[in-house]
């Protein structure tokens, strides 16, 4: 899946979003609204990870996808 798609199916996976990363909110996946540099954000805002290390964790799981 690419970011196009991220966007496009957002309503459809935010769950597999939650399940990969519980520690964000309702509110986290909500607001992101299927922007990946607003996922890499968040991600790194609640696990304290450096940026690459979030960008490349959404990568690898968008690939999964």
């Amino acid at each position: 899946m690419n970011r196009d798609q991220m966007e496009g199916n957002w309503k459809q996976i935010k769950g597999k979003v939650r399940s990969k990363w519980g520690e964000l909110t309702d509110d986290d996946v909500a607001s992101v609204e299927g922007r990946r540099e607003m996922l890499v954000g968040k991600i790194q805002e609640r696990y304290g990870t450096a940026k690459a290390d979030a960008e490349k964790a959404v990568d690898e799981w968008l690939q999964d996808l």
